[in-house]
């Protein structure tokens, strides 16, 4: 049985399994045998596989393998674990905007830590032709998710804002996308926006929000609906003619 190293950031970006979900895991595991997809490493570290590997904690005569990917950073892994979960999880809309959130986040830093290390030459050769203008990270993860650009960073406040509720009350987050709790998204990227003075406010309102009772609308009845019920509906003063009695 080889030790991997379970990374609590990894980890926290893929969305818990419920009981049933767990338990019907383990029992398709145990049915095969061994585990039909490898667990995802890098650098010895658990990058994705974390429910399966728990299960082979449990039972460690199960066969299983390893994949390891060459990540060049801790960013380009949280982006990639992001990414894996949104193609291919059935997901909540929380889950989802949260990830979406975690994607772009984690790419910007990539980005600009490849930025840094690279100069740009200057070339005093003119270049005819126009390139095609490059797509924005946003824009390419709201493509990707049938989604909006501005919807993709909003994402990351609200990504934010779950992570720092978390802080402020451990166990939030799994707490939050199990029990599927529909808070409003304003306040968790209000949340993420804050200042580290305003967060503990903010939090409490996320804490005491009550949901509003869903109207219910009146049926509307038409006036040909009215008459079709009203003519359907029994005398009690009609008089039933003897010989349907007899007959009855």
């Amino acid at each position: 049985m080889i030790n991997l190293k379970i990374d609590p950031e990894f980890q926290s970006q893929i969305p818990p399994l419920t009981d049933d979900e767990f338990k019907q895991l383990e029992e398709n595991i145990l049915k095969e045998g061994k585990l039909l997809s490898p667990l995802i490493v890098w650098n010895n570290t658990l990058v994705d596989g974390h429910n399966r590997y728990a299960i082979l904690q449990k039972h460690p005569e199960i066969y299983f393998s390893t994949m390891p990917l060459p990540f060049e950073s801790r960013e380009e892994v949280l982006a990639w674990i992001c990414k894996n979960q949104l193609g291919r999880r059935n997901l909540t809309p929380e889950q989802k905007k949260f990830l979406m959130g975690k994607q772009y986040s984690s790419e910007k830093r990539t980005e600009a830590f490849r930025g840094n290390q690279h100069t740009v030459k200057k070339s005093g050769s003119v270049q005819s032709g126009h390139k095609q203008k490059p797509m924005k990270t946003c824009e390419r993860i709201a493509q990707e998710n049938h989604s909006s650009a501005s919807s993709v960073r909003r994402a990351e406040y609200y990504a934010h804002g779950v992570d720092v509720a978390d802080e402020l009350s451990p166990g939030f987050r799994d707490w939050f996308f199990r029990e599927e709790l529909h808070i409003p998204d304003y306040l968790l990227e209000n949340l993420g926006k804050a200042k580290p003075e305003e967060q503990a406010e903010i939090f409490e309102e996320i804490k005491n929000y009550v949901p509003k009772p869903k109207k219910v609308k009146p049926n509307k009845v038409t006036v040909k609906q009215a008459e079709k019920a009203a003519s359907n509906t029994i005398d009690e003063n009609y008089d039933v003619p003897q010989k349907f009695l007899e007959l009855y």
